[in-house]
């Protein structure tokens, strides 16, 4: 079986790249990479740039369906809210992310996931494999961030 979550980590350093938040999504349908997404938010500058949104558009476009069927989404990063829904509504079958959002550490995602509300339910698994390591990327960048606007005042 393929490391799709090793494919997603490439997207996240490509965002790491373009000085954006360092998240990356793929989604796979029948064993095989369809779309890929890497947050965008700071050059498109629209909110909902995140590698999910843009992954699944692509999908989307690549499928020619708003139905996601049969596809499963990776992520190095537990979804926020809007992604979760926007995986919901896809209709994709199954969410793995490496690692948890810890600034909330609410299971909003999972929550959401599992709302009776949505007539469709994700199956959600963290693939823990490579958390340790898209924590890191995530956690320099913010430091480097912060180190930087120090150095600007």
């Amino acid at each position: 079986m393929k490391d799709f979550m090793k494919e997603a980590l490439k997207e996240a350093k490509l965002a790491l790249d373009n000085d954006e938040v360092p998240i990356g999504a793929v989604i796979v349908k029948n064993d095989k990479v369809i779309s890929r997404g890497y947050n965008n938010r700071q050059k498109s500058q629209n909110a909902i740039k995140h590698a999910e949104i843009i992954a699944i558009e692509k999908a989307c476009k690549k499928l020619k369906s708003w139905r996601l069927d049969g596809c499963d989404i990776y992520v190095t990063l537990e979804p926020c809210p809007m992604c979760a829904g926007a995986i919901a509504n896809a209709r994709i079958n199954k969410l793995i992310y490496a690692c948890n959002e810890t600034t909330s550490n609410d299971n909003l995602c999972k929550k959401i996931l599992a709302s009776n509300r949505l007539n469709h339910k994700v199956e959600i698994i963290n693939d823990d494999r490579y958390q340790e390591e898209c924590s890191k990327i995530l956690s320099n960048f913010f430091k480097n961030k912060r180190n930087n606007k120090k150095d600007e005042v």
